[in-house]
């Protein structure tokens, strides 16, 4: 599993290798079909954009009038600066993708290409219990089954987050929604890093996007 940035400058034929690659079978995540769904109407972004540039850039409808913002932003860097500002946070919260991989740690192939991991935790008495009623087990069986992969209290001390699931649901969802902010704060700052690099590089004109993967 590895991830693949795509890039290149405006009527350069981007969009034809990307639709080549999608029919290839490659997974595609497109920046600019995810910047158009976070400016729409009743979303932060789309709030932001009105407060900032005015409802002058709106059609009849309420969306953003995307011709009229460009002709906006293309004529001052000032101003493309700060529609970035605004969406580009909201873009990133959109295209993290969570990988699913039980045996993450025990192969140890993925973690490389790993910002974040993140190990579902629950005590070893309350696993043996879930274990045998799910899969109707003996606790034998379900021993040997545990016993075959790495303890989770291994498994724990590795991760970089860790979910506490030996109790109910509702305190599990609580957890999950505190990790989902951490994670888009750290997103942020990545942008906020890359932009910087990028800027002191000479690349100010460059379309940045990151694509983050969660392990669990």
């Amino acid at each position: 599993m590895f991830l693949v940035g795509l890039t290149g400058g405006i009527a350069s034929g981007k969009s034809t290798v990307s639709s080549q690659l999608r029919e290839l079978g490659c997974p595609v995540i497109d920046a600019d079909v995810v910047a158009r769904k976070v400016v729409e109407p009743q979303s932060v972004a789309h709030r932001l954009i009105v407060q900032h540039f005015g409802r002058e850039v709106l059609l009849d409808n309420g969306e953003i009038d995307r011709k009229k913002l460009s002709q906006i932003i293309f004529s001052s860097p000032e101003k493309r600066r700060l529609l970035n500002s605004i969406t580009h946070p909201e873009i990133h919260k959109e295209i993290y993708v969570i990988l699913d991989v039980p045996l993450l740690f025990e192969t140890r192939r993925l973690t490389r290409f790993l910002t974040h991991t993140v190990v579902v935790y629950c005590d070893p008495a309350t696993q043996l219990s879930r274990l045998m009623q799910r899969d109707t087990l003996s606790q034998e069986e379900a021993e040997q089954r545990i016993a075959a992969q790495m303890p989770l209290e291994e498994k724990r001390g590795l991760a970089s987050h860790v979910i506490e699931n030996s109790g109910s649901r509702e305190e599990t969802l609580r957890q999950v929604l505190r990790l989902h902010t951490k994670l888009e704060d750290s997103m942020q700052f990545l942008l906020v890093r890359a932009v910087a690099v990028a800027a002191v590089a000479g690349l100010g004109s460059l379309l940045f996007c990151t694509v983050r993967l969660l392990v669990s």
